[in-house]
């Protein structure tokens, strides 16, 4: 018996709804469908690498020679390296005039170890405890290191955004995001010590999903019906 368009259609829709509550509890993740999505909260974490982006921002990562967007501020320092919790790197600036690009600790500091003190500020400075001992004295001291300022990104409020999986997004072709600082007059502060929730509501979710799953149980029995029915014509017939 072949499948119709509709029973296609339907099992689409049920699996769609699986995948927004799987997202359910997966940090910075957005729904497929609108009507699952809520306004996403900072979750507390004694992390210092956690950070939320204002309500309106995202993260900015690469994902080879092209950027993505995301609200997942679970980072991490990998071979030197601040990373995002997929493994890409996120995209700051190492100064005030510095361009775009992934931000790195000194390679030495990363060879000791440095970075494991490393902690995200309010104004998105990512900075470490750097201590030495002074070989004439003897006497330990310690300043602080600053890798840069990560990089936050918005775009324009109809913008539609494409999805690459469920916490990462790709800007439409010839759209480009004002790009900038936490606290630069443009951004507001971030939120260190958080990241942010999942965007779908879990209520909504599973209502919505068990409603896909009669719509594809109603689907199946009317095509067993007209199958049925076909099927008693046929014998008719002969």
């Amino acid at each position: 018996m072949l499948i119709s368009n509709q029973t296609t259609r339907a099992m689409e829709a049920v699996e769609s709804r699986e995948r927004d509550v799987l997202r359910a509890y997966t940090p910075g993740a957005f729904p497929e469908t609108n009507d699952v999505e809520r306004t996403p909260m900072p979750v507390y974490t004694a992390d210092p690498l956690s950070v939320t982006a204002p309500q309106d921002a995202f993260f900015v990562t690469a994902d080879g020679a092209r950027a993505l967007y995301t609200r997942d501020g679970r980072f991490a320092f990998k071979d030197g390296v601040l990373v995002d919790s997929s493994g890409r790197a996120v995209l700051g600036f190492a100064n005030e005039r510095a361009p775009l690009a992934p931000l790195r600790a000194d390679p030495v500091d990363a060879a000791l170890g440095r970075t494991g003190t490393a902690a995200v500020q309010s104004d998105g400075s990512v900075t470490y405890e750097r201590r030495t001992i002074d070989p004439r004295t003897g006497i330990a001291e310690v300043s602080r290191a600053v890798v840069g300022r990560i990089a936050l990104a918005r775009f324009a409020a109809a913008t539609k955004l494409q999805a690459v999986d469920a916490e990462h997004f790709a800007a439409p072709a010839q759209i480009a995001p004002h790009v900038g600082r936490a606290q630069d007059g443009n951004f507001t502060a971030v939120r260190p010590f958080s990241h942010d929730s999942s965007a779908v509501d879990i209520d909504l979710g599973l209502e919505r999903l068990q409603e896909a799953y009669i719509a594809l149980d109603a689907m199946r029995a009317a095509g067993v019906a007209q199958y049925g029915a076909q099927k008693t014509a046929m014998d008719l017939l002969k």
